[in-house]
């Protein structure tokens, strides 16, 4: 197997895994910790606002390609075995039979709500300093 393939097939575990964390946030034997940590996952992974700015380089995708991972593996191991295997195999069957990420409008727009909430956060902290 070539470096290639080795690539290919941990970018389609890492994007399997995305979809099972949003399974696994929808299925009530997930503990509350493994959901929050899921839900900050799927919406950092959503979100057009990175940590880091892809235009600096090699920075820029330090996060996509070594904290979302990580991020993802992270909650991946917080999950019960048996709710992480029934989610995986729902992620198996969706992106089968749909052939992309799940998508939500309320998930959406509870990010655009959360960026916006921090950006007027942001300037009234700055706006009140001397």
């Amino acid at each position: 197997m070539s470096i290639s393939d080795n690539l290919k097939a941990w970018a389609k575990r890492i994007k399997r895994d995305g979809v099972t964390l949003w399974f696994a946030g929808k299925n009530r034997r997930t503990p509350w910790y493994a959901k929050a940590l899921g839900v900050f996952v799927v919406a950092y992974a959503l979100s057009p606002i990175d940590l880091i700015p892809d235009f600096i380089p090699v920075l820029g995708y330090v996060d996509d390609v070594l904290l979302l991972p990580g991020l993802i593996w992270l909650t991946i191991r917080l999950l019960p075995p048996e709710v992480l295997a029934e989610c995986r195999a729902q992620a198996d069957e969706w992106m089968q039979a749909k052939g992309s990420k799940p998508s939500s409008r309320a998930g959406v727009v509870l990010i655009m709500a959360l960026w916006l909430a921090t950006g007027v956060a942001a300037w009234f902290w700055l706006k009140s300093r001397p």
